[in-house]
């Protein structure tokens, strides 16, 4: 019988031909296997070091304080189909970043309108800067598809980053 030898993160070491005399040492090293395969998932790692990453203490944390994921049982019963746009607002002293999802971008405006830079970091580490107008209106392009974050600085020094987004 062929044996495995595994190493970290659940991968093969060594392959060899060796024929099992000891019952016991075969299930510990199948129970290491498996117990391997059920460690943490690589993308629960990423999104975790992205989180750490993108850690800044100086920028405030604007709070989720609306979704219009959450309000599908809240539909008037005179609507024939509820819209396939998507809006989240978040707030903070200082400012509110309110997004709404689109067909191909995500399309935002900051209250009190300045302008300023966004910047949109995924759970995978990818960071696009877009620039926020002297409206306070940004466009987003293309929609992230992994989870991200908002990261917001005004001209004037304003300093606001959102919760994890996943859409």
């Amino acid at each position: 019988m062929a044996w495995a030898v595994v190493g970290d993160a659940g991968r093969v070491k060594d392959i060899g031909g060796q024929c099992w005399r000891d019952d016991e040492e075969l299930l510990a090293l199948l129970d290491d296997a498996l117990r391997a395969a059920r460690a943490v998932p690589g993308e629960f790692i990423e999104a975790g070091n992205a989180a750490y990453a993108w850690h800044d203490i100086d920028a405030e944390l604007a709070a989720l304080i609306h979704d219009s994921a959450q309000d599908e049982g809240l539909v008037p019963a005179t609507r024939a189909a509820p819209a396939d746009l998507r809006s989240l607002t978040f707030c903070s002293a200082e400012l509110t970043i309110e997004i709404e999802l689109t067909g191909g971008a995500l399309v935002g405006q900051i209250v009190p309108p300045q302008p300023g830079q966004l910047e949109v970091r995924t759970v995978t580490g990818s960071l696009v800067t877009v620039p926020i107008d002297e409206i306070g209106c940004f466009v987003i392009r293309p929609v992230p598809t992994d989870g991200f974050w908002l990261h917001c600085r005004t001209e004037a020094g304003t300093d606001v980053q959102t919760s994890l987004i996943r859409l």
